[in-house]
């Protein structure tokens, strides 16, 4: 018996091309038999490395085909890649392939979206048999406490999805988080199989498949923006480490909150590299509150305005973006069916108001991240989750804080909020939107800041520096003087309390104070 393994890539063309000549061995010949193995793209490289370094092989390429030596109880015998195993064939059996390169490339994408599906298949399948891990950092947080009801509600995980929910955090809330796991029970959720306190840290985040990391909860005293800074280090590094460890290896980290969003997701994915491909930031709750402003505006709901799109910082010095956003069920002179829509921008008449109280009111609400509530961080990360799970709706763009790998001219190494829209449990960048492009300064104020707090934070920078322009010459003078000016105000208020000591709730304040730098900025 002749028992071949051909692995993978699932849009490979020569694993496409080895798998119908396999296929056609196997039919031809009765004791000939083949295994298939397909990765998906993203996660082929490290499966075939580990692979390799298990067996002590040297292969790079996809296909890698080997043969399991069955009768001799030994390791598999290494073939190559699709061109050997076509001269085995051609060797041994007088057999050859006569594929196409178009076919080739029909039957690779046919492979991939196959393999997707299976995934999918697999994963529900899995929800069956053991419930969904879901653990809740800082879970004692207001924001918490209001998340847990919408995710053992069925709307975020799926109606048929059983969970496992444990709330994480330090000892000293060890009382109030086993008070909120008996109100979890109260709920008698049919999709809740049971609720956990966790506050001890080796113990954390053991098999999970969802964590939820929110606004760390404790209070203690910092002098400076770098402090603030350099205190996030400690808890992600923790976190990092004990995600590697104890997590599933599909594990979804979402940062969530009102404080360094962007910074905690770039340590967390710099202290856990293996899953750093599945760390996000939400970006919906500043989306959530400029949709609040525009929609009293023009006198409609929030849920009526779409695609309002936030670069940059997502709780600092971020762009609101509203050449995209479009206005539904708009009572006006104009009317039309349901899908039916219109641009913002042809609905606000007074421009002027986007340029200055647009502005100066969104700066207003996250300047101390006061107003951005629980309930706001609940439904946001929710949101998130659920359109990670089940995908954004269609035509609908998103804004996601995520890794930049040079899209729209953006540095690499950064979390930046960009555009974005879900489907088949990811997400892609909305690169060929058109008219999104951001000025080449306001793009290098945005990066500087994120790149800056990065290297303060690990210590490879001592002071944070505000970008400055060339000019100091804004080009909408307008909208950066209306926040400049409130700027002086705090600039002197922060002369004045020189030397004294801030606490946490403080630190989003005084980071802002100390950057002197504007909070928003929106595009008409």
């Amino acid at each position: 018996m002749a028992k071949f393994v051909i692995a993978g890539k699932a849009d490979c063309p020569y694993y496409a091309k080895a798998e119908l000549l396999a296929d056609y061995l196997q039919k031809s010949l009765p004791d000939f038999q083949i295994f298939k193995i397909t990765q998906h793209p993203d996660v082929w490289e490290e499966w075939l490395k580990d692979v390799c370094e298990k067996n002590k092989w040297s292969h790079k390429k996809s296909p890698i085909i080997w043969r399991e030596l069955l009768d001799r109880g030994g390791k598999g015998f290494l073939l190559g890649g699709y061109n050997e195993f076509l001269e085995h064939a051609q060797l041994y059996y007088g057999v050859t392939s006569s594929m196409t390169t178009e076919m080739m490339m029909i039957i690779a994408q046919e492979n991939l979206e196959a393999h997707r599906e299976k995934q999918l298949r697999k994963e529900s399948v899995k929800d069956l048999v053991s419930p969904l891990q879901v653990w809740i950092t800082s879970a004692s947080t207001p924001a918490g406490c209001n998340l847990i009801p919408i995710l053992v509600s069925g709307d975020v995980f799926g109606e048929h999805t059983e969970m496992s929910l444990t709330l994480f955090d330090q000892q000293q809330a060890e009382e109030h988080l086993r008070s909120l796991a008996m109100e979890t029970q109260d709920l008698a959720s049919p999709l809740l199989r049971s609720v956990a306190v966790c506050t001890r840290e080796e113990g954390a985040f053991l098999q999970a498949r969802v964590v939820i990391v929110l606004d760390d909860s404790t209070v203690q005293e910092v002098h400076s923006l770098e402090d603030c800074l350099r205190r996030r280090v400690p808890l992600c590094q923790l976190y990092g480490q004990l995600l590697e460890k104890n997590a599933d290896h599909s594990v979804r980290v979402i940062v969530g909150g009102k404080t360094f969003v962007n910074l905690r997701t770039v340590l967390l994915k710099r202290f856990a590299p293996s899953i750093a491909h599945n760390i996000i930031a939400v970006a919906l709750g500043v989306e959530g509150e400029a949709k609040a402003v525009l929609a009293r505006k023009l006198k409609t709901a929030p849920s009526c305005i779409k695609n309002v799109i936030i670069w940059g910082n997502i709780t600092g010095n971020h762009h609101v973006d509203l050449r995209k956003t479009r206005v539904y069920n708009q009572e006006s002179a104009i009317w039309g069916p349901s899908p039916y829509s219109r641009p913002l921008l042809d609905l606000i008449f007074d421009s002027e108001w986007l340029k200055t109280e647009f502005v100066t009111t969104l700066k207003t609400l996250t300047a101390t991240g006061k107003h951005f509530g629980s309930i706001l961080a609940a439904h946001s990360i929710s949101t998130t989750l659920k359109y990670w799970y089940h995908g954004s709706p269609p035509g609908e763009i998103v804004s996601l804080g995520i890794s930049s790998e040079g899209q729209f001219g953006i540095p690499e190494g950064i979390v930046f909020s960009m555009p974005v829209k879900f489907e088949n449990g990811t997400w892609a960048v909305l690169t060929d939107l058109e008219d999104t492009e951001i000025s080449e300064e306001r793009m290098t104020e945005m990066t500087s800041d994120l790149i800056q707090e990065k290297l303060v934070a690990l210590g490879e920078l001592m002071t944070f520096q505000p970008y400055k322009s060339e000019t100091e010459t804004p080009k909408r003078d307008e909208t950066i003087l209306s926040i400049t000016e409130d700027h002086q105000e705090e600039r002197r208020l922060s002369n004045e309390r020189k030397g004294s000591m801030y606490s946490a709730s403080d630190e989003v304040d005084l980071a802002r104070t100390l950057k002197q730098l504007p909070e928003h900025d929106s595009d008409v």
